[in-house]
């Protein structure tokens, strides 16, 4: 009973929109865009978001929000026909917001999608897409219930060399692909929460920094950037890199759900994601491809060919291995391996056109209507995949999937882990 209802609540997602947004979702929906330029509002303008802002600027910008009045004030200086506001709900009653881009810390990215989607808004939104698994399948919802265009910030993703891999693969160089590896070096961990109180910057309102995340003391550790280590705001590396790098094979391969999610790292920390983690995707055959294992690596761990002496000395990869050779990739150059087994290689004529540029992307169909290549249908099953393996390694046990329910098959305790548990003082939209 608890697993149905809990599905029920994932599916649910809030269906009608507050009384307060319905004039912002009649406008957004009905107007006509001005010299030919979106008129986009911006929530978190520093670090990822100010590199946001930056890419869209080209727009205009009319609104600007962050919890830190620093950031907010430099922003207005250079961007003086915008409003500010350090509360995004207060800037989406703004009536002349047709899109949105948010560029927060992960616990913030759904709360503030779903706003923006229900309110009639097109929405740009950092990776991971979301902080838990089902809020990640909640906003995909409302992003196709309101046909809204959207796009999650993998901008790797409008890379030429991703799409040159993605047709090699494809072509069947490398033969039926069974094995991926995706690997990266970083690290985001704690070492448990501070005893220590120091009193709140006078610039940054913590309060709506925590915004639906439990209630917890101001610390240094946590930010400007440190969040991602700690469970409650972030997912350690695994949330923050994979994104990007398990986005290659996922699109390459067309991976959907996984069948089983298993994960190994150091003991589990309530409060801190690892240092290292190693995480293993089971994904069934489709069509003429077999079934799939990818294993995803960060901290010091890596793939064993590294040791067999079969992959040169790259940084961070990602290593798809087929029945007649193998293909390593970063973010700007691929090999096929061994080496003199591609003697000559002719790689295939291009078939996926080069990106205008990710963001440009997105804002370009906003206006014009048409597709992205990371909408929230694509990247919500990508996040979906990568922060399951977050909740495969805190419960310490081996997951089997029910993409489609949205749940863990026997396992009734991930439900803790899969949904998101908003303080009281913020409407939670997931059910």
């Amino acid at each position: 009973m608890q697993s149905e209802s809990t599905r029920r609540g994932f599916l649910k997602i809030a269906a009608e929109a507050t009384v307060a947004f319905a004039a912002a979702a009649a406008y957004a929906q009905e107007t006509k865009l001005t010299d030919d330029k979106l008129n986009i509002a911006v929530i978190g303008v520093a670090n990822q978001g100010r590199y946001d802002l930056d890419n869209v600027r080209s727009q205009n910008i009319v609104a600007v929000c962050d919890v830190n009045n620093d950031y907010l004030d430099e922003v207005a200086k250079d961007l003086p026909g915008a409003r500010t506001y350090t509360d995004y709900r207060k800037m989406l009653e703004q009536k002349n917001i047709d899109a949105v881009v948010i560029g927060t810390p992960d616990h913030t990215h759904a709360p503030a999608a779903l706003l923006a989607l229900e309110s009639g808004r097109h929405v740009y939104c950092e990776k991971p897409l979301t902080h838990t698994v089902a809020e990640a399948r909640a906003v995909a919802e409302m992003a196709r219930r309101h046909k809204r265009v959207t796009q999650m910030g993998t901008q790797i993703h409008a890379s030429n060399n991703y799409r040159r891999v993605v047709e090699i693969v494809r072509s069947g160089a490398i033969g039926d692909v069974s094995e991926v590896h995706c690997w990266v070096g970083s690290v985001w961990t704690g070492t448990g929460r501070p005893a220590e109180t120091p009193a709140e910057p006078i610039y940054l309102d913590w309060e709506l920094w925590l915004g639906t995340a439990p209630r917890r003391p101001y610390h240094p550790s946590y930010v400007p950037a440190s969040w991602r280590g700690w469970w409650d705001f972030g997912g350690g590396a695994l949330a923050d890199m994979a994104c990007h790098h398990m986005d290659l094979p996922t699109w390459a391969l067309e991976l959907e759900s996984p069948s089983t999610v298993e994960a190994e790292g150091p003991p589990v920390s309530p409060e801190c994601a690892p240092d290292w983690l190693i995480v293993k995707y089971q994904y069934p055959s489709k069509g003429t491809r077999s079934a799939v294992a990818l294993t995803w690596y960060n901290g010091d761990r890596r793939p064993r060919y590294f040791a067999e002496g079969k992959l040169p000395a790259w940084g961070n990869g990602t290593l798809f291995v087929g029945s007649k050779g193998m293909l390593l990739a970063d973010y700007d150059r691929y090999a096929l391996l061994p080496e003199k087994d591609f003697t000559g290689f002719q790689a295939p004529a291009p078939t996926i056109p080069n990106s205008i540029g990710h963001h440009r992307e997105w804002y370009e169909a906003c206006k014009h209507g048409g597709e992205t290549t990371c909408n929230f249908d694509y990247s919500g099953r990508l996040s979906e995949a990568v922060l399951l393996g977050n909740v495969a390694y805190r419960l310490g046990q081996k997951l089997t999937w029910d993409g489609p329910a949205l749940r863990a098959i026997g396992c009734p305790e991930a439900d803790a882990l899969l949904r998101p548990h908003y303080r009281k003082e913020w409407r939670n939209r997931i059910g």
